[in-house]
């Protein structure tokens, strides 16, 4: 019998793992990628004699595949998935395909327009504080695929995107947890809301009476989707607003602290106490608290792992503070919803630095806060017509720039003690940065060195 033929599109993090894993089952494995693979993951995928190319695709070879694994970052228009399509060859993601081979191992999922890298942290240092043998993987962390082909562990938590689980159909989640569902890359959703949504809700799909599905009790977009799927599992709402708790348990935030239940297990968490300020992070704390007791860890663990967690990097991370100036570091806000609890979060007059290449972003929802907190706007990027126009008037100062080094220069200008100069850039990096993290980091170097 012939042995299955895995072709891997894309050896980023993801692609070189999938790849790995494929070698190690005895697949026969080939990996194709358009542009440059990194060094490091070339120099694994040599150690593990896995075939690949770079800087171009061989067709013949691709269609040749009796499944594809496409890496998330790869669009559906791409001509080379529109021609694997053609031929009939089942495309999957690196979460469906790693999935296969977890053995008795259980899944932690995180997923959500906003907050799912810090809630997957914290999910993933409460469990490790805790002793249990846990993996972090998906968006952060190492390639899931790869750690399943070279460790044994007992968990993973994996956070999603919703391009990662559009290509999963039998992956189950043991415990999922969907933060929010507000307007992200419409651009790949044919501009259609309902299409992300229904991206999102495949967190849900093939979980059991035996699964837990914890979400945001808050957010009216889940409210009005939940309606429409036969749910099983058991769920554990979290909210600071609206009252919908569970017969599993809940998480309810008020007076500043939150009391999280799941099953017979619960905790009280003191908001004040948390290092990660602001209701997005009390948010993210209720649904790490609910995923973790349902995963059994002891609710004195819960306490202690959640009041020692540090802020994540590239999100509302305070770089520095000069001539009594705060520069907060909020990269990784590269949509409206995140950019909205950073501002909430903000107590000191801002000098706001945004911009970038525009999502089809609906600014409505930052003005209340633009108008009260916004001294200046320093948009940065090669097209600011659209934030120029949306804010002029609504803040009392709104410069363009289209580099980071006259952004900062203006930042810096516009700045006075007792301010806070915010990144926190509402759009995607790609008209000027390489990714958010390049942002980020180079946005930290020029304070470190010119603030």
């Amino acid at each position: 019998m012939q042995k299955k033929f895995i072709v891997v599109l894309g050896g980023g993090i993801s692609g070189h793992g999938s790849a790995i894993l494929a070698k190690k089952k005895g697949f026969g494995v080939f990996l194709s990628d358009s542009g440059r693979i990194a060094d490091r993951y070339r120099e694994r995928l040599d150690e593990w004699g896995v075939p690949y190319e770079q800087g171009g695709h061989t067709e013949e070879r691709i269609l040749a595949a009796s499944e594809v694994v496409k890496s998330p970052g790869i669009p559906e228009t791409a001509p080379i998935v529109r021609r694997i399509r053609e031929a009939g060859i089942p495309v999957i993601s690196e979460m469906e395909f790693a999935g296969r081979y977890t053995g008795k191992a259980r899944c932690i999922c995180i997923t959500g327009s906003n907050g799912k890298t810090t809630t997957t942290s914290l999910i993933y240092k409460i469990m490790r504080d805790a002793g249990m043998n846990v993996a972090l993987g998906g968006n952060i962390g190492e390639s899931f695929a790869y750690s399943v082909a070279t460790g044994d562990y007992d968990w993973y938590v994996l956070e999603l995107s919703s391009f990662q689980l559009d290509g999963m159909y039998k992956f189950r989640a043991h415990i999922g947890v969907l933060m929010n569902i507000t307007p992200d890359h419409l651009d790949r959703y044919d501009h259609c809301f309902q299409n992300y949504a229904d991206s999102k809700m495949r967190i849900t799909q093939n979980m059991t009476s035996r699964d837990w599905f914890v979400y945001s009790g808050d957010d009216a977009v889940i409210r009005d989707q939940l309606p429409k799927y036969d749910l099983r599992m058991r769920q554990l709402p979290f909210m600071a607003h609206a009252a919908v708790a569970s017969g599993a348990g809940d998480a309810f935030l008020c007076d500043g602290k939150f009391t999280a239940t799941a099953g017979k297990a619960s905790v009280e968490i003191d908001t004040a106490k948390l290092r990660i300020k602001g209701l997005h992070n009390a948010y993210n704390a209720m649904a790490a608290a609910l995923a973790t007791l349902a995963a059994g860890v002891a609710p004195a663990k819960i306490r202690r792992s959640l009041y020692d967690f540090a802020p994540v990097e590239h999100r509302l991370e305070p770089v520095a503070e000069k001539g009594g100036v705060l520069w907060i570091n909020d990269s990784k806000a590269t949509n409206v919803d995140s950019v909205y609890y950073a501002l909430e979060s903000m107590t000191r007059p801002v000098v706001w630095i945004a911009g970038g290449t525009d999502k089809g972003n609906d600014y409505e929802p930052l003005k209340a806060f633009a108008r009260a907190k916004v001294r200046t706007l320093v948009c940065m990027g090669l097209d600011n017509a659209k934030l120029v126009k949306e804010f002029t008037g609504v803040v009392p100062e709104v410069v363009s720039t289209d580099s980071l080094e006259a952004a900062m220069t203006a930042a810096k200008a516009a700045a006075r003690p007792g301010d806070a100069v915010l990144l926190s850039p509402a759009c995607a990096s790609f008209d000027l940065f390489k990714n958010y993290e390049n942002r980020g980091e180079l946005f930290k170097n020029w304070v470190t060195e010119k603030a």
